[in-house]
């Protein structure tokens, strides 16, 4: 089921609710059913069995009576230029039905709608399918201009060359082959006329010419005719016409910074084609990304088709048993009759794309051609579950492990304690915040599966490589059961007097633990889920990179992440000054010092902010939607109200409070509303729903009001950074990141209803699918004429 199409789908449920109240309202008929005394079984049971082969069986056809007792008669009509079906009920006269009337009023609504729905979608895919060939024609020939670029395609002479190495392999392989085996094999001549052809006709005909028998006693007279026969098909071909290239330009489709930057300035972009072989590659696999998308499509739309003849079929059934009037074959009937039930456009145009793509696209091998268009699901496999147990079990027991050392030895007592959460407890804390987030992320996939929130099509993950919950809390578990060996590791070095000398490894550790994370985020080998490091990888660049790149939902989505975290970006930053400039062999960290640090903790806080602005500005510019524009103000107050923080705990003056007070309550009002009207979709006054939306996947409204509320709160957790609260048993380091654990779990609560939000939109429109960009531009003016 495509979830962004379930309001085109038949309503299941509500016609199933209509059934419930004709079967209430049915007439009881007491006796009919019942067994006579002393009998257990139903009188059916003891009937005359009637065999199982049924052979002397012979269907009876409807008489004059049964057709005078049908109890519907189903029509086709025509209104306002569009077909409709309504069926008629002709027994309302008896006891409940105007129950049933009603009840196939709402079956005929449903009908028409799904039928409606299908024709326009196939509508949408044959032009879609022309767009297609249009590019395929303008491919062939720019594959015969690169692949001979010296002069014009010669069909004569390249024809007659190919069809005299034919008919010569052929005389060869007549004069070599036992005269048995002659007689009953058949020359495939015409099969290789085909392939030719194909190759270099446009509008992809096929031959019609039957294959003949060779004769095989007079081999002259074989070649003659073979010749002739060749010669006459040979004038048939069309080769692909190279004039479609004067009418055709390439599309820019590569968003690069370059292209970027010649887009703002108007830079006269490319106004001749260029036949090389890297342009060549790049055309073709811009067209096979459009074909797997466009058979993808293909399938939805017939799976579509399927189900819903299907639950027509199942609602009837239903029908039948409870009233027993035998109606649902007439129904059906209409059913298959109609253009959902009977025509088979989707079918024929699905063959014609596996033949294109398997002949063009995969170099004529059709397991690796199917594979590439119908990809398997991927499942779930038994040991990631394992492992993910095993390690969630190895971080629960590490942690009651660390408590216990702490307080048995009474660490935090020492007077090396505070030195240590000064400097090693932000190196350790950096990963406590991204194991925090990578939970909160596995926990939004768990519920936008559970609600079906389409979220691999929103963030565009290629099929079958999306990771699920699991493999995100074993990525996360992993990561946190490393961080607390280290930690544990590092706590018993300092205690041991036997390794107490091992001072340089011992502060070394989360440095290398964090130098194998990165390598293996970096790694460029095929393991660990590449296409998901990739991916990942790609949107920070363009995040990095913004507004040079065109911006997309994961682009922005991921920047929106890493807002919420500052302070993993300021122990990030910590680990440069530590091991960089301090004596971490000492456990020093002079650099905190240094007027470069503290410029760096503005810096490294702002740039999340900073790249959402420009992304702002860069869809303002592009869509010219003054929404981006408020939303880029609300980044610019926000980057202000940080700075102004930051300022303020550095320097404890009252001004820098007052104005770090003053931006930071108009940032978080401001944000606050964004994120419940704008990004949530919440807070509409008239809706069905009071003070929420129309449409809710969840539902518990309350879980709505739950959220908005913990929104509230945890986006005014930035007071402790203000007011400076202190508790005695809590180091200001602790109360530092258990602030920023809140402002992760209120990123974790957004995500989820964001992508919610973008999920009902998309269903709203019906929009199920990406669009991919074509490499070809067609000139509109001389298609007209034409």
């Amino acid at each position: 089921m495509v979830p962004e199409w379930q309001e085109a789908y038949m309503d299941y449920g509500y016609l199933k609710a209509l059934l419930k109240d004709i079967l209430r309202n049915k007439p009881q008929t007491s006796g009919i059913a019942a067994s006579p005394q002393g009998l257990k079984r139903k009188l059916s049971l003891y009937r005359a069995f009637s065999g199982l082969t049924q052979r002397n069986y012979q269907p009876l056809s409807p008489s004059v009576h049964d057709i005078e007792n049908q109890p519907i008669l189903v029509n086709s009509v025509v209104r306002d230029g569009l077909e409709k079906y309504e069926t008629t009920f002709l027994m309302t006269a008896e006891e409940g039905g105007e129950y049933e009337l009603v009840y196939f009023r709402r079956l005929d609504d449903e009908f028409n709608k799904v039928d409606r729905f299908c024709r326009s979608k196939v509508e949408e895919v044959r032009k879609e399918a022309d767009a297609l060939s249009r590019q395929m024609d303008a491919l062939i020939a720019f594959r015969i201009k690169v692949e001979n670029p010296t002069h014009s395609f010669d069909s004569s002479i390249e024809m007659t060359r190919l069809a005299s190495d034919v008919a010569a392999s052929t005389t060869a392989l007549s004069a070599t082959t036992p005269r048995g085996v002659k007689m009953n094999r058949r020359v495939s001549m015409p099969m290789v006329i085909e392939d030719i052809k194909e190759e270099g006709n446009s509008q992809h005909e096929q031959l019609d010419d039957s294959v003949d028998d060779i004769p095989n006693d007079n081999q002259s007279t074989n070649q003659r005719a073979e010749e002739q026969k060749t010669k006459k098909n040979f004038r048939r071909i069309k080769p692909a016409s190279l004039e479609v290239l004067n009418r055709v330009q390439l599309n820019n489709t590569l968003e690069t910074p370059r292209s970027t930057i010649k887009g703002v300035i108007k830079y006269p972009g490319q106004t001749e084609l260029k036949f090389t072989k890297e342009k060549l590659s790049q055309i073709e696999e811009k067209l096979k990304q459009a074909f797997i998308q466009f058979y993808h499509k293909l399938r939805l739309l017939k799976n579509y088709t399927f189900l819903n003849i299907m639950a027509f079929s199942k609602i009837m059934k239903k029908y039948d048993k409870i009233t027993s009037r035998g109606a649902a074959k007439a129904y059906m009937k209409m059913v298959d009759k109609s253009y959902l039930g009977s025509s088979d456009e989707l079918t024929r145009l699905m063959e014609r794309v596996e033949n294109v793509f398997i002949k063009h696209f995969s170099n004529s091998n059709r397991n690796k051609g199917m594979s590439i268009l119908r990809p398997k699901a991927k499942r779930e496999r038994h040991r990631t579950t394992f492992s993910m147990g095993f390690f969630a079990g190895c971080t629960a027991a590490l942690t009651i492990a660390l408590i216990l050392i702490v307080r048995a030895r009474k660490i935090m007592d020492h007077e090396g304690s505070t030195q240590y959460m000064e400097i090693m407890f932000p190196l350790y804390s950096l990963f406590a915040f991204v194991v925090l987030h990578m939970m909160m992320y596995a926990a939004n996939i768990y519920f936008w599966r559970r609600y079906r929130v389409n979220h691999p099509f929103i963030f565009g993950f290629k099929q079958g490589t999306e990771l699920g919950y699991h493999q995100v809390l074993l990525f996360s578990f992993v990561l946190a059961a490393l961080a607390l060996v280290c930690v544990l590791a590092n706590l018993d070095m300092q205690i041991d007097p036997e390794t107490k000398d091992y001072k340089a490894f011992t502060e070394l550790m989360p440095l290398i633990l964090l130098l194998s994370v990165m390598a293996i985020l970096l790694c460029p080998l095929n393991i660990l889920y590449r296409s998901s490091r990739m991916f990942f990888l790609t949107c920070l660049f363009h995040c990095i990179c913004a507004p040079l790149y065109k911006v997309t939902l994961p682009d922005f989505f991921l920047a929106d992440q890493f807002t919420s975290q500052s302070q993993a970006l300021r122990s990030f930053e910590f680990y440069i000054c530590y091991y960089g400039w301090g004596d971490f062999k000492l456990r020093k960290a002079n650099c905190k010092s240094s007027s470069i640090f503290i410029t760096f903790s503005f810096i490294v806080v702002v740039i999340p902010y900073w790249s959402r602005f420009l992304q702002c500005l860069r869809r303002l510019f592009e869509e010219k939607d003054m929404m981006q524009g408020l939303n880029g103000l609300k980044y610019f107050l926000t980057i202000a109200a940080v700075c102004l923080r930051t300022a303020s705990t550095l320097d404890n003056g009252m001004g820098w409070k007052v104005l770090a007070w003053i931006f930071s309550i108009s940032t978080a009002i401001f944000s606050t509303y964004w994120d419940l009207v704008i990004d949530w979709g919440l807070l509409q006054r008239h809706s069905k729903n009071r003070w929420l939306r129309d449409k809710l996947l969840v539902p518990q409204k309350s879980i709505y009001f739950v959220a908005m509320v913990l929104n509230v709160l945890l986006r005014f957790a930035w007071l402790q950074t203000v007011l400076n609260f202190k508790f005695s048993f809590l180091h200001r380091q602790a109360m530092i990141s258990i602030v920023a654990s809140l402002e992760i779990i209120r990123r974790g609560i957004w995500n989820f209803f964001r992508i919610e939000n973008e999920h009902l939109n998309n269903v709203g429109k019906y929009r199920a699918f990406k669009s991919v960009p074509l490499p070809f531009n067609y000139d509109e003016d001389e298609d007209k004429d034409e």
